[in-house]
């Protein structure tokens, strides 16, 4: 077969990408629907800009979950190689391809070591959104675990623990993260015992949260706390300590140093956005109001400040998922913390980008796509942000 043209490429791409096409249209055509019973969410598609971060994102996500997760957009094993094929451009054919049931071409052409470059960045997306956005959370439990004491009592608590934040975003966050993933430190086992420390946070947030809000009610508060603290250190000592009793939660030792760097770097941030929002909002009337009617601390924190605050919270959410993506990338670029072979965009950029000179396909279509998520992101930010404000 001869190499097809730029034409059926894009026409075969998007047809290939046929499941997200669905799903974004779905998507928007439920919340447009039911925007005015959707909150802060619904508002957001009365924002141009918004509404345009909201898709990009979206559709990685789709890509992500499609792809990666369920395997249908992609064309072929991101691992497979095939000879011939090495740093051919797009459109190329592949060799017997009917005869070995695979797709007839390579789409955005192969890489280096003769790989399919379309379906790697496709699977790419996967690696994303299986670390950035609970990474993220799980960083917001701990700052925000933190920050609502410090900001609310002040005192010795409010020093020590600015003390300690201050002292982290001391070191630069490229060459904080860079240190947490070396083979040097991992060895030590520092990455496991943080994430020991670490993935304890949320249940220690769920458990004062459900303790704050029906200590009125001992049923429904022992059932709340009762199921949160089982499933809580199930998953517990699967993901920190790969010790699940029956052998079904675990956490691949690479993403795991990866996804503790993570939230080890963005906690402090987080912390002092909450400290700050605190400090602010405990002066408000209805604190004070809870405060007369004999609410306790954790409760005025937990659903009379922490709920004010959301607006700001929501925002930074969506500009850290794009840092940390930013992060992932750059780890990947310089060949750490993901495993060997990993089809994560930073890696693959970082093969392509050897023989740019010569050859721009390998490299494009990953930076492309970390360019567009993250653009997605910060638009996505920009649009909840307009209509927090306007709340």
């Amino acid at each position: 077969m001869d190499p097809i043209g730029w034409g059926e490429i894009t026409t075969r791409i998007l047809i290939q990408f046929t499941p997200v096409w669905i799903a974004l249209v779905v998507t928007f055509a439920l919340s447009l629907t039911f925007k005015r019973r959707l909150g802060l969410y619904g508002k957001l598609f009365d924002s141009t800009v918004g509404m345009i971060g909201f898709a990009l994102v979206m559709f990685w996500v789709f890509t992500g979950l499609f792809g990666g997760g369920f395997g249908w957009i992609v064309t072929h094993d991101t691992l497979s190689q095939i000879s011939g094929l090495k740093n051919k451009l797009p459109g190329t054919p592949v060799p017997d391809a009917e005869a070995n049931g695979l797709y007839p071409y390579y789409l955005m052409g192969g890489d280096n070591l003769a790989r399919d470059v379309f379906s790697r960045m496709i699977v790419g997306a996967w690696e994303v959104m299986k670390i950035a956005p609970f990474a993220t959370i799980f960083a917001f439990m701990v700052g925000i675990t933190l920050g609502l004491p410090a900001g609310y009592f002040g005192g010795r608590l409010d020093t020590f623990l600015s003390f300690l934040a201050n002292l982290i975003l001391a070191f630069p966050v490229i060459l904080l993260f860079y240190l947490l993933v070396t083979p040097e430190i991992v060895q030590t086992g520092i990455p496991v015992y943080m994430a020991g420390v670490l993935f304890l946070f949320p249940i220690i947030f769920l458990s004062i949260l459900f303790q704050s809000r029906f200590f009125t009610q001992p049923a429904k508060r022992n059932l709340y706390l009762s199921v949160t603290l089982v499933v809580g250190l199930w998953i517990y000592l699967g993901i920190a300590w790969n010790a699940d009793p029956l052998g079904i939660i675990g956490f691949p030792p690479n993403l795991l140093v990866v996804f503790v760097a993570v939230v080890f770097v963005n906690s402090p941030t987080v912390f002092r956005i909450v400290r700050g929002l605190t400090m602010d909002i405990k002066t408000r009337d209805y604190v004070a109001a809870a405060q007369t009617r004999g609410e306790g601390p954790w409760y005025i924190m937990l659903w009379e400040i922490l709920p004010n605050a959301r607006g700001p919270l929501i925002v930074d959410f969506c500009l850290r998922i794009g840092y940390t993506t930013i992060l992932l990338g750059t780890l990947g670029f310089f060949g750490l913390g993901l495993s060997p072979g990993s089809p994560d965009w930073g890696s693959t950029i970082n093969e392509g980008r050897k023989l740019l000179s010569i050859y721009l396909h390998p490299a494009v279509p990953p930076a492309v796509a970390l360019l567009s998520l993250v653009l997605g992101l910060n638009l996505l930010a920009d649009g909840l942000r307009e209509e927090s404000l306007r709340d």
